[in-house]
């Protein structure tokens, strides 16, 4: 009796995740989230203090446009001139950082971190902190076993952050400068440098930042308020216990859209480093959970592309991504503790979500860069594929 043949279905090669189209949806959510909560947040204070309820989101309107046009562009730009001008964006960062302390800048609550431009104000860090991370990715490639096997290749970038940190400090802008010291560091730790290399140079951050924090009364008040805000609820902790009645008032499904209490004058900075606690009071526990979703998904979209860039032999671009994703989700973690009472207060606003010009035009440029990368990598591979070398780009031997 003879078998009978059988036909050997083809199967299905597995479907690659693709991280573009997920960064690209969480970022345009959180962005479009956010302009609907600066709307609701800012609506009453605007009209009370500039005569016109729309000025905030009209603004933020606006921002966001040019901020997609400024995405379009940073995608347009190659991994090439990044790498290239590394000591071209070293010496812009360090200079606007320098030029803000001068009467060019402008100071508000107490902190010089803004040099004004007619119609909008520009934050200096969040320009500073994407050139010297671009800097900072250079170096990675150029002085890898340097940097991996010697102290001396450890010490040199330290020194140039070092720097940028005291100028910082100088504004001050203790919170952007946590986020760029521990940005540069994770970079540099997912390079290959061992971790006992680390232990001194956080030991010194660590009692430098206690120095810092026991010199200055205004910081030693935000870590007294932040251990027990309740001890001083109407004075240095106010900000905190408010925002702690945002998240209460929310409960599981939130107040719903507008009816915040806590926008009314009682929560300072409801549009900018609170939108989150408005969230919560306005939406609840689901809104919060939604937006950390969001927020989750774009990290780690970001991790993933610079994971697919360094398997793909894109070192820079790998280092570059990486710094990048660190900034924005350091950032949104320090707001999201901050808002929950988590850590201590710091002035730093939610990526893609607080009304911000500088703010949210740099976390759009920073969207269209990683989405470069992963267009360059998809490039490359499409050229492996057809046996051919890619065209363009820089030399990542």
């Amino acid at each position: 009796m003879t078998a009978i043949p059988t036909l050997a279905m083809p199967v299905a090669p597995a479907r690659e995740w693709r991280p573009l189209p997920w960064l690209l949806l969480s970022a345009g959510a959180l962005l479009v989230l956010g302009i609907i909560m600066i709307s609701s947040a800012s609506m009453d204070m605007a009209a009370e203090t500039v005569g016109n309820g729309y000025h905030y989101v009209v603004r933020q309107l606006i921002f966001a446009g040019i901020g997609c046009v400024v995405a379009l562009l940073a995608a347009n730009v190659p991994m090439s001139w990044w790498e290239r001008s590394g000591w071209l964006l070293l010496g812009v960062g360090l200079l606007v950082l320098v030029l803000v302390l001068t009467p060019l800048g402008r100071t508000v609550n107490g902190s010089t971190r803004w040099i004004p431009f007619g119609l909008f104000n520009v934050q200096v860090s969040e320009i500073a902190k994407v050139c010297l991370i671009a800097y900072l990715a250079g170096y990675m490639v150029r002085r890898r076993d340097e940097l991996v096997n010697t102290w001396s290749g450890f010490i040199k970038p330290m020194g140039v952050l070092a720097l940028a940190s005291v100028l910082l400090v100088i504004e001050p802008d203790f919170g952007a400068t946590v986020v760029l010291m521990s940005a540069a560091l994770g970079m540099i730790f997912l390079s290959g440098v061992k971790l006992t290399r680390f232990l001194p140079l956080i030991t010194g951050c660590v009692a430098i930042g206690v120095a810092l924090v026991v010199t200055q009364p205004y910081r030693l008040k935000r870590v007294v308020s932040y251990l027990d805000p309740w001890k001083d609820q109407f004075d240095t902790g106010y900000q905190l216990t408010q925002s702690l009645i945002a998240f209460g008032r929310g409960d599981w499904a939130g107040v719903g859209l507008g009816n915040s209490v806590q926008k009314l004058f009682f929560l300072p900075e409801a549009h900018t480093d609170f939108i989150f606690a408005i969230t919560a009071e306005e939406f609840g526990l689901i809104g919060s959970l939604l937006v950390l979703a969001l927020m989750s998904v774009l990290v780690l979209s970001g991790f993933a592309i610079a994971r697919r860039a360094e398997t793909s032999d894109m070192p820079f671009a790998a280092s570059f991504a990486y710094g990048i994703t660190l900034l924005i989700g350091l950032q949104a973690v320090i707001n999201m503790g901050v808002s929950t009472g988590l850590l201590p207060t710091k002035g730093l606003t939610l990526p893609l979500m607080s009304y911000g010009g500088s703010s949210l035009l740099v976390t759009c440029a920073c969207i269209g860069i990683l989405a470069r990368v992963e267009m360059e990598r998809n490039d490359r591979l499409e050229q492996a594929e057809k046996g051919a070398p890619s065209p363009g780009g820089a030399s990542y031997d």
